[in-house]
């Protein structure tokens, strides 16, 4: 009431000094007015002319005195309507009064009503919790047990064949958790139900069709199979079930094939048993596999080290199968040779041979040393190019060594310029550092034993050339002295 009253002052004042603002407005006109007149008086006949022809003075006087009276009539009606106000105020003043007292009579009611109340439901519930009694913990342990419930059929693969169970536990648990509602028998049976139906459906292996989402995004109708409360599959594939959408859809990456294969085998075991890759965590080591990188990728981690030592092993490889091809025919033909008295041109022993049979004549020293010269010219042949598979054996560990450097110098990069607080950001050059390591060795190892057996094979056939060669220097020396001795 006070807020209004001052209000009604506050416009009373602004009425007042607007008033008055407009009576000095009018004084400084009649002022203006009769200062303008007086200077046109002064200028002379022009002036005095203009003044005849617009207002003479007289009449410039009569109309302000005209518009002073009428000034103060209005004046005085605004005075005469404010004072006839104020009696109208009064009078609100006195209802406002009145309205206020109401309310606070009104308020204290309330007041002693809200604690007649209060006090009325402190003895209602603690009758209701001596009713209870020990039914009360029964619904506290109920109202958990349907959480936990809850949050167990959301990850369980049962749920992809059985929909609409997380929906009454989610009623029951909001109806007992938001007010003192209390569960009746069928909701408490029904939880025991879905309980046991869970415990049931968890040690059998059904078949059931419904939509399953692709990798490549498509929908389409399939027979899935469920492995107790553990695994889905479909089409020799691994599913996953969502229960944010409700919907099954097929891993985007699949794990290695041994894995895969034991789905094939149960689809096709038509009741017997077989063997199954089961994730008794009902996905999450699924998870973890499908995430672990192929062989490719290990590949890919090396970067441009690892694909230089990989075409090294190439290279080696091609070398170390042609000489193995080339020194086994080459040991074949030997092998033909050494059963045969006829001397060929298409091995190194036949042409070994052929200098005896081309040198009937020689003598011992003289041919014994172009039987060495036709060796030594065979040895080349027998062990050409590998020397450069013992060189690859020596030289892939060292270019696998380069890029362990090279990714340790990323990692240490990387902690220079991010830190130790993210490890993905270090595992980039950890991974290329191991993995070009790895196939240093995997190149190295294999060529070192492919090199001591190819170098093995044709040190044979050189010592089969050296036999054969002193066997047939011992015959020549034998017929010569039995010719001397004939002679």
């Amino acid at each position: 009431m006070t807020i209004y009253l001052n209000t009604v002052s506050n416009t009373v004042i602004n009425t007042v000094s607007n008033t008055a603002g407009k009576l000095k407005q009018a004084c400084k006109k009649v002022s203006t007015v009769a200062a303008l007149s007086f200077t046109l008086a002064s200028f002379g006949g022009v002036g005095v002319s203009y003044a005849q022809n617009a207002l003479s003075l007289d009449e410039l006087l009569s109309q302000l005195e005209q518009g002073k009276i009428i000034q103060t009539e209005q004046n005085k009606s605004r005075e005469a309507q404010f004072k006839a106000k104020v009696n109208q105020q009064q009078s609100m003043l006195s209802e406002m009064n009145n309205q206020r007292d109401n309310a606070l009579l009104l308020s204290v009611q309330l007041e002693q009503r809200f604690a007649d109340n209060d006090i009325k439901l402190a003895n209602k519930t603690d009758a209701l919790d001596k009713r209870l009694g020990e039914l009360k913990e029964l619904f506290g342990v109920l109202q958990q047990v349907s959480g936990d419930t809850r949050s167990k059929f959301q990850t369980s693969v049962i749920s992809a064949q059985i929909s609409g169970r997380g929906q009454f536990l989610d009623e029951l648990a909001q109806s007992m958790g938001s007010s003192s509602k209390l569960a009746s028998i069928a909701e408490i049976e029904r939880l025991w139900f879905e309980l046991q139906r869970e415990m049931t459906e968890s040690g059998k292996v059904t078949s059931f069709n419904r939509e399953v989402v692709l990798a490549n995004g498509d929908r389409k109708n399939a027979m899935v199979t469920r492995v107790g409360g553990f695994n889905l599959i479909a089409d020799g594939k691994y599913l996953e079930y969502i229960d944010e959408t409700g919907t099954v859809a097929e891993l985007i990456r699949q794990p290695s094939n041994r894995y895969l294969a034991s789905t094939s085998q149960l689809l096709s075991s038509k009741g017997n048993t077989t063997a199954f890759a089961l994730d008794p965590t009902g996905g999450s080591i699924l998870s973890l596999l499908v995430q672990a990188p192929d062989l490719r990728e290990r590949i890919d981690q090396g970067g441009p080290v690892g694909y230089i030592i990989i075409a090294i092993g190439v290279v080696g490889l091609l070398i170390a199968l042609e000489r193995l091809i080339s020194l086994v025919l080459i040991g074949s033909k030997v092998e033909r040779q050494l059963k045969s008295v006829t001397a060929s041109s298409n091995n190194p022993l036949g042409r070994v041979m052929q200098v005896k049979d081309n040198n009937p004549n020689l003598d011992t020293a003289t041919l014994e040393l172009k039987l060495s010269e036709s060796i030594l010219r065979e040895v080349p042949k027998l062990s050409k190019r590998l020397t450069l598979i013992k060189v690859i054996s020596v030289v892939a560990p060292l270019i696998g060594l380069l890029g362990t450097v090279t990714g340790m110098i990323n990692t240490f990069q990387a902690i220079t310029l991010f830190g130790t607080g993210d490890p993905k950001l270090m595992a980039g050059g950890i991974s290329q550092a191991l993995v070009t390591t790895v196939l240093g060795l995997v190149v190295a190892i294999p060529m070192v034993f492919i090199f001591a057996y190819l170098n093995g094979r044709s040190r044979n056939i050189v010592n089969i050339l050296q036999q054969e060669s002193t066997g047939i220097i011992a015959e020549r020396a034998e017929n010569a002295e039995l010719a001397a001795q004939g002679a």
